[in-house]
């Protein structure tokens, strides 16, 4: 019997769909979440969903959402079913491309907070990157926040409590996610989006269990073939020269995928605004409509930027991942490795070095992970990052 074909699994195939079905690994905090959708007096005016990132925070916030309008949870009702499309009209949803969620973004809110549900039990609004509220954004809400209407509620989710402004975690209900288990990850990809579940083990154990990684490498063979480029990296870096070179390719095509991620989107968004403006087609824009669309241009700007900032920081991850498999061969730790597919390179690079060594490059790393955040060039981040990755002696 596979772990494909136990009874658990063939039970859980054969069981009504709920909203819950794709929140895996995230028991403790559903039984929380399902109680307060079914009994009002569970309820509170603000959550924060916390997790690492691929631990499911949006799905399980979406999902609650549902299950607020509807406390079954079926899918197949009206009520989930629209809120999990997100067509309901009392769920609003809001997502940042940008490094941050800015005042004009939240102002809206705070009207839209105070607006009686027009057809579902509640509304809702729900911040999926609730860490990237700023001074100024948080203080908007703050007070909708604290003292909303008695049918709204606030779903916010961050990566960790420490990550949202201290005013607003204090009066937010805190609900921790936690890294799924690896066959659980696989277990979605092969139910819900057909994947073969050998590749399904493999891709899950890659991502970390990171669902959206996960699903994106089960599917898109162009991003598994990028984290191969990535973690071929360690081994091809003999010195200052290959380093400075390693670092340009990573930056150019964290840049590449950053484009690709938003030029049409960016197009169409510029289309839309001049036609909006009566100046679609024109040699050159009025001047009286410059301004706006100026501000276009710098929010597409600052999306690309985050864009490219996720692309390197997941490449990163990924490093982190081939540098703990080696330190995992180093120390005879006995545990499974992360990549399979590069056993080889991770013996090598476990031969010609000491655990010592290994913490090193993985501090160096982290180092770099950090100076992205605090916007220093990405390209002066990772060629410090990829130097330290050199054979040293």
């Amino acid at each position: 019997m596979t772990g494909w074909d136990t009874p658990e699994a063939i039970a859980h195939a054969t069981a009504p769909a709920t909203v819950w079905d794709d929140v895996v690994g995230q028991e403790p905090a559903i039984d929380v979440l399902r109680g307060a959708a079914a009994d009002p007096s569970q309820m509170t005016h603000a959550w924060l969903i916390t997790g690492p990132p691929g631990s499911g925070r949006s799905n399980a916030a979406r999902a609650f959402a549902a299950a607020l309008q509807d406390p079954t949870g079926d899918v197949t009702s009206h009520a989930c079913a629209t809120v999990l499309a997100g067509t309901h009209p009392d769920v609003t949803v809001v997502a940042t491309e940008g490094v941050q969620i800015r005042a004009e973004t939240a102002r809206p809110l705070v009207e839209l907070a105070q607006r009686s549900p027009s057809q579902g039990r509640w509304r809702v609004i729900i911040i999926e990157d609730a860490d990237r509220l700023n001074e100024t954004s948080g203080n908007v809400l703050l007070k909708a926040i604290e003292e909303p209407p008695p049918r709204t509620v606030w779903l916010l989710c961050a990566p960790s409590p420490q990550d949202v402004l201290v005013t607003i975690r204090s009066r937010s209900r805190s609900v921790p996610l936690r890294v799924p288990p690896v066959d659980a990850v696989a277990e979605l990809l092969v139910r819900r989006d057909g994947v073969d579940p050998a590749v399904a083990t493999v891709v899950a154990r890659a991502a970390q269990s990171h669902i959206g990684v996960a699903r994106r490498l089960a599917r898109d063979p162009e991003a598994r073939a990028r984290r191969a480029k990535v973690l071929s990296i360690p081994p091809r870096v003999r010195g200052v020269g290959d380093a400075v070179l390693a670092a340009g390719e990573l930056v150019e095509t964290a840049q590449a995928d950053a484009k690709a991620a938003t030029e049409d989107r960016d197009a169409a968004e510029r289309t839309a605004l001049l036609r909006s403006l009566g100046a679609e087609g024109a040699a050159t824009i009025p001047p009286a409509l410059r301004a706006q669309v100026r501000l276009l241009e710098e929010e597409q700007k600052r999306r690309a930027t985050r864009a490219q900032r996720d692309v390197l920081d997941r490449a990163m991850v990924d490093l982190l991942s081939l540098y703990r498999d080696v330190l995992v061969v180093q120390l005879h730790a006995g545990v499974e490795l992360v990549n399979l597919d590069q056993r080889d390179d991770v013996r090598a690079l476990a031969a010609s070095s000491t655990p010592e060594q290994t913490l090193r490059r993985m501090d160096a790393i982290g180092e770099a992970r950090t100076r992205l955040a605090g916007n220093v060039s990405p390209l002066l981040a990772v060629e410090a990052m990829t130097i330290a990755l050199r054979p040293q002696g």
